[in-house]
């Protein structure tokens, strides 16, 4: 299918890339259909791009290539509202922010996707070990940057 986007143009996708969010994302809950855009084979961090609306698209990534101790307690009820029957089909993402030179996640408001059917949840934790600005990697600044590629 065809998918277009502000950022990219238009992209050729799948069918079976399309994840569906029916309870859609935390001020965004009209927006529904969404697919994940990889840059490369080898990225860890990704765009999942709206199919509603061609500007919306949210950097994400998987949290345990930061945080190995991260995980999303997943009760019974939201296991059968996602149609899970393992815990092994749930793929975790988190939003990511640039937040004065540092990349943040939002480990406090994760994306469960079931990975057989690819129907998607925004959840919001309870506990308050995570933050919505959690630091992932800290950026380099202007002068490192130059110094690295000189």
């Amino acid at each position: 299918m065809l998918v277009r986007t502000t950022r990219f143009g238009e992209v050729e996708i799948a069918e079976d890339r399309v994840m569906t969010f029916p309870k859609g994302l935390l001020g965004f809950a009209d927006m529904r259909r969404f697919c994940l855009l990889e840059p490369s084979e080898d990225a860890c961090f990704f765009w999942l791009q709206s199919l509603d609306d061609p500007a919306l698209a949210f950097v994400v990534t998987d949290p345990s290539f930061f945080i190995a101790e991260y995980s999303v307690p997943i009760r019974a009820e939201q296991m059968e509202s996602l149609g899970l029957s393992r815990l092994e089909d749930a793929q975790v993402f988190v939003i990511v922010n640039k937040v004065e030179g540092a990349l943040t996640g939002n480990l406090q408001g994760p994306l469960v996707i079931n990975a057989v059917d690819r129907q998607g949840e925004q959840f919001v934790l309870a506990e308050k070990r995570w933050t919505t600005r959690h630091m992932l990697v800290r950026l380099p600044s202007d002068e490192e940057a130059a110094a690295m590629s000189a």
